[in-house]
């Protein structure tokens, strides 16, 4: 597909007035961005005292433990975002299509639902100096309104969970190109200990996305739309890591191990997943 047709279809999508979209979105969706809105707020949060933002934030400080994950996500941006067209999808504040497009995307998208966001991902694109191979949009993940097979690769970084996957992974379907690939980057419903945190902090997550963490069953719905590429998993011990200090680097050199043995891979923090657009086979004569 031409850039010039996809770049027209994104220029509508920016016309949709605030009124039309919130008429859009059902109460889960008006949930969803009224929660990300004041989640990804900057001046806000500058501006929260330390017990404010540990009641809203205090997860944070758990992601300096997701260094080797952080660093295949980068590898794989890195790789196929060179002169393709890259989709961050839901993309916070753009940091993946920003990856992309400092990679050398030929467009780099950032979709998503909070206008927070993307806000905040066309001041950071600037900031970049990417903002001429890249764009981002206020939208609907299960109804992006992309033109079909018009994306070559998407990033999914901690947002699937948020999202109907009956409605997210057919439209994934609709605009995936030939060949293309998608990475899916999840936390993973299995570890009692990190269930037990999540219940212990709600004002974390929107009662959507606590209830829909992915397990192993969504990898097998997955597979009714895509083929399976590489599930890695990742963080055991190491998500200790704020509180042990020096002792990070040992327990990432052990979760290397425990997340290679079955059944113990499974306590994982979080797992990354590569969906491949599905080859049709070729039509008997």
């Amino acid at each position: 597909m031409a850039l010039s047709v996809l770049r027209e279809q994104l220029a509508e999508l920016e016309k949709i007035t605030d009124a039309e979209w919130l008429e859009s979105l059902d109460a889960r969706k008006r949930q969803e961005l009224e929660f990300h809105d004041r989640d990804r707020d900057r001046a806000k949060i500058k501006q929260m005292d330390q017990d404010t933002y540990e009641r809203f934030y205090g997860n944070k400080k758990y992601y300096e433990a997701t260094q080797d994950s952080k660093v295949y996500v980068d590898q794989w941006i890195a790789r196929h975002a060179p002169g393709k067209v890259f989709l961050d999808y839901a993309c916070g504040n753009g940091s993946g299509a920003i990856q992309a497009a400092k990679a050398g995307a030929a467009l780099a998208i950032g979709m998503d639902i909070s206008s927070v966001s993307v806000n905040n991902a066309r001041n950071d694109a600037n900031a970049n100096g990417v903002s001429g191979n890249s764009k981002f949009v206020q939208g609907d993940a299960e109804n992006t309104k992309l033109p079909s097979g018009s994306v070559d690769y998407v990033l999914c970084r901690g947002m699937l969970h948020h999202l109907d996957l009956s409605f997210a992974f057919p439209e994934l379907r609709r605009i995936l190109a030939p060949g293309g690939k998608i990475l899916a980057v999840e936390s993973l419903d299995y570890n009692p200990l990190i269930k037990l945190y999540r219940a212990m902090t709600p004002e974390m997550r929107t009662e959507w996305e606590a209830a829909h963490i992915l397990s192993l069953k969504d990898l097998r719905f997955a597979q009714r739309f895509f083929d399976m590429g590489d599930v890695r998993y990742w963080h055991i011990t190491s998500i200790a890591g704020p509180h042990v200090g020096p002792l990070l680097p040992a327990l990432a050199a052990l979760d290397r191990l425990l997340t290679r043995m079955p059944l113990v891979k499974l306590m994982a923090w979080i797992f990354t997943f590569e969906l491949k657009a599905k080859i049709k086979a070729p039509l008997a004569h």
